[in-house]
């Protein structure tokens, strides 16, 4: 990745991080009585950590339209909301079994898998009444969407869908077709809506966004490739969780089945289809280029 893009998007992602945990701060303070410790776990949970990519997707996306800074960055905190609570809940014993995410303990270690439970919930929830409010957007239309797209790309047709057949992976022999759907839904459903939030903000006509339906499904599996990279060759230290858990388990990766060089020559692949469905735009889409580059190019 080019150090001037490098720089730009470092200091994109600064400012989206910065801002996102301001938001938090604001929507999560502390009540003076018996939930106080839920909302402990949620701002725990919540702040502090992350790459923020998700948001960040959404405001790259509502820069090709012109969407107001306000509309962007509200969408994209629903968008966080609910990669949280898909954290937390992932973590869980009853799931992947997690000890530490993001440099720290996760939440059910931090608190107890009640509470941590909880307070995935209420982020789940958090997140669609961000969308309703008025000052995400004042068309009632695009919030409906706005609603319906993240409710599909977060339940059974999407990143929960994909959960469930991850906790199936490690009892069956995945190939390659089902690795790739299974991470469509789990990881790529949800980068779709960021993707194409800004076109529904700015009420473009569905058959007018295959250009960056093409990109977000590019890039989520690019993305996802490259964890498994990383699951296999990355630093626990700079990943901020365990790595070498899918091996482990015996569970089925595009790295399991592709092996290492081909698995990186297929995310470079998608990387460059990705930056292809984005020939239509010019410089506005700057920042969707410099995210997909950054998806393989990241060490965490």
């Amino acid at each position: 990745m080019a150090v001037a893009a490098l720089s730009r998007l470092a200091s994109a992602m600064s400012l989206m991080t910065d801002a996102i945990d301001r938001r938090f701060d604001l929507l999560l303070g502390l009540p003076d009585d018996q939930r106080q410790r839920l909302y402990e776990a949620m701002r725990y949970s919540a702040m502090g950590g992350g790459k923020r990519l998700r948001p960040l997707l959404v405001k790259a996306s509502c820069d090709l339209f012109n969407i107001d800074a306000e509309s962007a960055l509200r969408t994209g905190l629903a968008v966080e909301c609910i990669h949280v609570y898909s954290l937390i809940h992932d973590d869980l014993p009853a799931m992947d079994d997690d000890d530490m995410r993001r440099g720290k303990p996760t939440a059910h270690r931090a608190y107890d898998e009640a509470t941590a439970i909880l307070a995935g919930d209420c982020l789940h929830d958090l997140a669609f009444s961000i969308l309703v409010d008025e000052r995400t957007s004042t068309d009632p239309f695009a919030r409906c969407e706005l609603v319906r797209l993240l409710a599909q790309a977060s339940g059974p047709a999407g990143m929960a869908g994909g959960q469930m057949m991850d906790l199936t992976a490690d009892a069956r022999s995945f190939d390659l077709h089902t690795v790739t759907r299974l991470q469509q839904l789990k990881t790529g459903a949800l980068i779709g809506f960021c993707v194409e939030a800004g076109a529904v903000l700015a009420r473009v006509p569905e058959d007018r966004r295959l250009g960056l339906r093409g990109y977000a499904r590019d890039l989520g599996l690019a993305f996802q490739i490259a964890d498994d990279l990383l699951d296999v060759e990355g630093d626990p230290a700079l990943a901020g969780k365990a790595v070498g858990k899918d091996a482990a388990a015996g569970k089925a990766t595009f790295v399991s089945l592709l092996g290492i060089d081909q698995a990186r020559e297929r995310a470079a692949m998608l990387v460059a289809q990705a930056k292809e469905h984005l020939a239509s735009y010019g410089s506005e889409a700057d920042l969707l280029r410099d995210i997909a580059d950054f998806a393989i190019a990241r060490r965490h």
